[in-house]
């Protein structure tokens, strides 16, 4: 099908669609609301349940967004008096926030396990999600509150969260990121951003290119520009749980004829070792919202085929944002050359498809001998690495061992 022909059915269904009701179980694409509520936080909600001491923090960016981290210090056996535990940032990707490292038991979840294994754990919710919705001046029903992308995740976020981690523990800082979370860190490391404040990093299912991506939702979006239409609605919040954008990408999925009452499966393609109670508690807690320009810019990146900043979509606004006509490309191959790596993917994933895996490791080629360690796991797919009851076997056990294995 053509674009032209998608584009005409889209709308179509849209219309047809947005005056259907929304309420019966069959005909909403996303789950009820959220769990944990934004005024009790990551560690309400669910560390000191648990038994875990927790705290929270903000921290406000340069820009102005206000953005919450919360810290597990120690596991629940607590820890040695004295004794420096290393610091983790755990950061999520798009359209989710930190809850998502902590959906599964203790003995399952990537938060717990490493509190638990004497790491000083943080985790980060990136501006727009539920724990980070405000700003010095704007609100987030404000339009300008949502006029960023991931360009200002890797130039405002991101150092934000680190800064923090530093000047608290006074340690360098172990990173961890999916999806997105490995995007933004990737992108930031390329201009030498961080890195001194850096100690290793860990890049579960990576994102950087993006030419091979074959999740049944994110291709349709891609493919129908889903951000320019949605700004041209008026959009500049992307929530997946507001009506007008449930019923555009069920518009989507109609006119292309894909099942997407399968949600996780929509977005990530088929994962291999999920339950079904871990994808029931992920599905009141996600999705969150994103920005609508956000969205554009990564189906750029689908589209293009090259990891670059922001394009205006004209030469002359790229001139004033950028000083020449075409938005700069974050060049991977300045990652410094000493900084220890290590990235773990999977042979089943729609997101980060293995193809799209080699060209970035095809940038990391003259990375230090010793310094690149990579890890293919043949059934995994996007959400198993952070869900996947099995992944504290294969890979954060792995994750652990190279953590300590750095100098």
């Amino acid at each position: 099908m053509d674009f032209r022909s998608l584009f005409n059915l889209a709308f179509l269904a849209f219309f047809r669609l947005s005056h259907q009701a929304l309420g019966s179980s069959r005909g909403v694409l996303l789950p009820p609301d959220d769990v944990a509520s934004p005024s009790e936080g990551i560690c309400a909600a669910v560390a000191t349940v648990r038994g875990y001491k927790c705290q929270e923090f903000k921290v406000t960016t340069d820009d102005g967004y206000i953005l919450s981290v919360s810290r597990i210090p120690e596991g629940r056996r607590g820890g040695v008096s004295g004794q420096k535990r290393p610091p983790v940032l755990l950061q999520h990707g798009v359209l989710v926030d930190g809850m998502t490292w902590l959906i599964n038991s203790p003995e399952e979840s990537l938060a717990m396990v490493l509190a638990d294994n004497g790491f000083d754990v943080w985790i980060s919710n990136l501006r727009g999600s539920r724990f980070s919705r405000t700003h010095r001046t704007l609100t987030s029903s404000d339009p300008d509150y949502w006029d960023w992308t991931w360009d200002d995740l890797v130039s405002y976020d991101l150092p934000s969260f680190i800064d923090l981690i530093f000047k608290q523990t006074g340690q360098k800082v172990h990173y961890v990121g999916h999806s997105m979370g490995t995007l933004i860190a990737l992108a930031s490391f390329s201009e030498g951003k961080q890195v001194d404040k850096i100690k290793s990093a860990v890049m579960l299912s990576p994102i950087a290119y993006l030419s091979y991506m074959n999740t049944a939702i994110g291709v349709l979006s891609a493919r129908a520009f889903l951000g320019e239409i949605t700004k041209l609605f008026g959009l500049a919040e992307f929530n997946p749980r507001s009506k007008i954008v449930s019923t555009f990408l069920r518009a989507l999925c109609v006119a292309d004829k894909v099942d997407c009452y399968d949600l996780m499966t929509a977005f990530t393609g088929k994962n291999c070792c999920l339950n079904a109670s871990t994808v029931d508690l992920f599905l009141k807690n996600e999705p969150q919202s994103t920005s609508t320009k956000n969205l554009i810019h990564m189906a750029q990146t689908v589209r293009y085929g090259l990891l670059s900043k922001y394009d205006y979509g004209n030469a002359n606004f790229n001139m004033v944002h950028y000083g020449q006509a075409k938005p700069p490309v974050y060049n991977l191959t300045r990652i410094p050359p000493d900084l220890p790596l290590f990235l773990s993917y999977g042979g089943k994933d729609a997101l980060s498809d293995v193809r799209d895996v080699a060209t970035l490791l095809d940038s990391l080629k003259l990375h230090n001998v010793g310094k690149l360690h990579v890890q293919y796991i043949k059934d995994y797919a996007h959400a198993d690495f952070i869900l996947g009851v099995t992944a504290k076997d294969l890979v954060y056990n792995q994750m652990i061992s190279f953590f300590k294995s750095v100098n």
